[in-house]
């Protein structure tokens, strides 16, 4: 068998996102030290705007992952051109849904601070009207660098999305290096470097798939019309996926409303897990990318065995990256959470359920995550979407109050749920696969 992607092929791939997801979430994490000097307020009123922009960014991202997979079929078919069509396609349509979303955040402010957030004290709201209208405009920006960047991925050329990131990230620390530690800002500090850093790096990624020597590249001229045969395409994975995304995030926003009633300690404590808990996970999201390049290539191939040879050693290389890295951030952690300098009881909770979360991310992160990357690739969405949405709140929506509130266990009664809820999607993707009803969609 003469395999698609060599070793050499595939850490060409791979490590440049290991690098780019790093940065992303290591850079996160520091940005969240620096917003930690302003106040715990602060650093909550980041947390929950997060938790809205998120949901959106999810969204957009689903549907980049859309337009990446049907544009990595269109290689593996040896059709790049229809490839190139149809990546203008998800740019032109996420582009102009991002423009309404950002209106509508504006226009519904309210709702989102007074509903949405639940009961917050006066200063985090104020904080979080501030974050909320700078970070707000970079809504666009952000949904059109990730589908120019899942474009490069999909190519294979992993190099210029972790350029991109190093930029941007570099662009948001040394802005709120200089206007929080330097001048003295508030929380405007953290807001404006992000969305300086996004309109930067997303008008650089789009001129860069304007060269035409790029496998994928946009063509002119650029209509403004759609293609309906390809943007259904395109939505067909991009819909379910983005509306699996989107409802996982919604389910994190209530939770976080579950959350701010057990006060800003805890608020705070879940902020600084999330930031400490995704870096530990890096690898893994790395993998997710990498999967996506492959199995759909393989998949516009129609190359079954391929599939499987792949799938089962990117699981095993996101094992063992998985295993080191939280076995990495579990011996730091005490120092980890003495950089941040929150209140004893903060950091006490947040030391308890990154613990945990360490534990159950070595072995069930996987299954949970990077599988249903591989059902996305082969056309196998819907089922996918079912199972995610409907492990999502019944699992950890509900199980977050019945164990936070009801049982008392507060925060930490929040992550087991979360846990469970990997525990469940973990067990019915793997069957999915093995059953291999996804060959049947692929070949179809």
């Amino acid at each position: 068998m003469e395999y698609r992607f060599t070793n050499s092929d595939l850490r060409k791939l791979i490590v440049p996102l290991v690098i780019e997801q790093f940065l992303q979430f290591s850079v996160g994490m520091i940005s969240s030290i620096m917003v930690a000097s302003v106040g715990e307020a602060a650093v909550s009123a980041v947390s929950l705007v997060d938790s809205v922009f998120i949901l959106f960014i999810s969204m957009f991202s689903a549907l980049a992952t859309g337009g990446a997979v049907v544009a990595g079929q269109f290689i593996g078919m040896r059709k790049p051109e229809d490839g190139c069509r149809a990546a203008w396609q998800m740019i032109l349509f996420v582009g102009m849904l991002s423009v309404l979303i950002m209106v509508l955040c504006y226009v519904f402010n309210g709702f989102i601070l007074d509903v949405v957030f639940g009961d917050i004290t006066e200063e985090v709201r104020r904080n979080s009207k501030l974050f909320l209208m700078i970070v707000n405009a970079s809504i666009p920006f952000i949904a059109l660098y990730n589908g120019g960047a899942a474009l490069f991925r999909v190519m294979g050329n992993s190099k210029i999305s972790m350029k991109m990131s190093l930029l941007m990230n570099g662009i948001n620390i040394a802005g709120i290096a200089v206007l929080i530690y330097g001048l003295n800002f508030g929380i405007e500090g953290a807001g404006i470097p992000i969305l300086a850093a996004r309109i930067i790096a997303a008008i650089m990624i789009l001129k860069k798939l304007t060269d035409k020597e790029l496998l994928i590249h946009f063509q002119k001229p650029y209509t403004m019309k759609f293609n309906k045969v390809l943007l259904k395409r395109i939505l067909n994975i991009g819909i379910p996926n983005g509306l699996e995304n989107s409802m996982f995030q919604l389910g994190k926003i209530l939770v976080l409303s579950l959350v701010s009633s057990f006060g800003t300690a805890s608020i705070a404590a879940n902020a600084i897990g999330n930031s400490v808990a995704m870096v530990a996970v890096m690898p893994g999201m790395a993998m997710n990318l990498a999967t996506v390049t492959v199995i759909s290539q393989c998949i516009g191939a129609s190359d079954f065995d391929q599939v499987r040879y792949y799938t089962k050693k990117l699981m095993k290389i996101t094992y063992v990256m998985l295993i080191a890295c939280s076995g990495i951030i579990l011996l730091l952690l005490p120092l980890i959470l003495d950089v941040y300098g929150l209140s004893a009881e903060a950091t006490l909770l947040a030391r308890k359920i990154l613990i945990y979360h360490g534990v159950c991310a070595m072995f069930i992160w996987a299954p949970s995550f990077t599988m249903p990357y591989v059902l996305r690739s082969s056309n196998d969405v819907a089922p996918t979407m079912v199972i995610s949405i409907l492990s999502m709140w019944l699992f950890r929506v509900v199980f977050s109050y019945i164990l936070g509130r009801t049982f008392g266990m507060g925060l930490f009664g929040v992550w087991v749920a979360m846990t469970i809820d990997w525990l469940f999607r973990a067990v019915c993707f793997t069957v999915r696969y093995k059953r291999e009803k996804w060959v049947g969609k692929s070949s179809s």
